[in-house]
């Protein structure tokens, strides 16, 4: 249990998602109140579900992560309900088929609008989400944003450019924003990002496993270069998340760590 959390206010973007669902789940088992931001408000108000049935209070939102307008509108009415935001976890993300290649789709002919749309959801997401919520943190000279990158984004993986680099700017930019806010606004402002490796999720099931369930032979090669030999879970995350957004982490800034198995680590030989 980390008392300092509780009662403090976190944000999360793409809040109806697998990890995201599991991240506020984790915080409001320790008394944090979650707004839940997310383009599928369907899938907001079941994570809301969650929350409450982890013995939370939260809200949740129908946000675009790429509407200025719909974010300002978010932290306005969170502000109203919960009276401040503390911490913001840019959790909105993820990956497009049309944007990813294969035998029958060539680097040459991945579709622009699949590819800008990949990017632009990862890092402009983050981007515009932080600058709104940022202000808000600045206006009160302490906060922590934790955004999540990707292991995409230490190692790169074949075929997967779009998302691979767009979570390689979501890296770059948590060490930029890092500097810039403890310079121009306050050192109490916090930002670091998490790396997950492997877990199982909507976008990237189709991958990992086949229509029969069993393992492609992408699946396999993961697992066979994964020394823990196996997936995430989404409580995997749950710790070190809780480390970041909190004072136990009150000197760790600007830094991105792997949540992986051991993935990063292992050379293959």
């Amino acid at each position: 249990m980390v008392d300092e959390l509780k009662g403090k206010v976190a944000v999360v973007t793409g809040g109806g998602g697998v990890l995201c669902t599991a991240i506020a789940e984790g915080l409001a088992r320790e008394g944090v109140k979650v707004v839940l931001l997310d383009i599928n408000y369907e899938k907001a108000k079941d994570t809301l579900k969650q929350v409450e049935n982890a013995g939370g209070e939260g809200l949740a939102l129908k946000v675009s992560v790429l509407s200025r307008k719909e974010l300002e509108h978010a932290a306005k009415e969170a502000i109203a309900t919960f009276a401040q935001v503390d911490i913001l976890i840019n959790g909105a993300g993820g990956n497009h088929p049309n944007a990813t290649t294969s035998p029958d789709q060539s680097f040459f002919d991945l579709d622009e609008e699949s590819v800008r749309f990949v990017f632009e959801l990862n890092f402009m997401g983050t981007f515009l989400s932080s600058q709104v919520f940022g202000r808000v943190m600045a206006k009160r000279k302490e906060g922590v944003i934790l955004n999540i990158a990707s292991m995409n984004a230490i190692r790169p993986l074949t075929r997967i450019p779009a998302y691979s680099a767009a979570k390689a700017s979501v890296t770059n930019f948590t060490q930029w924003l890092a500097v810039h806010l403890a310079q121009n606004y306050s050192p109490r402002i916090r930002v670091n990002a998490i790396a997950p490796g492997f877990f199982l999720t909507a976008q990237n099931r189709y991958l990992l496993h086949n229509e029969e369930g069993a393992l492609t032979q992408r699946g396999q090669q993961i697992l066979d270069h994964t020394p823990m030999g196996r997936f995430g879970e989404p409580q995997d995350l749950i710790g070190t998340v809780l480390w970041l957004v909190s004072p136990l982490s009150s000197f760790v800034h600007g830094i991105v760590v792997p949540i992986d198995g051991g993935f990063s680590a292992y050379s293959g030989v």
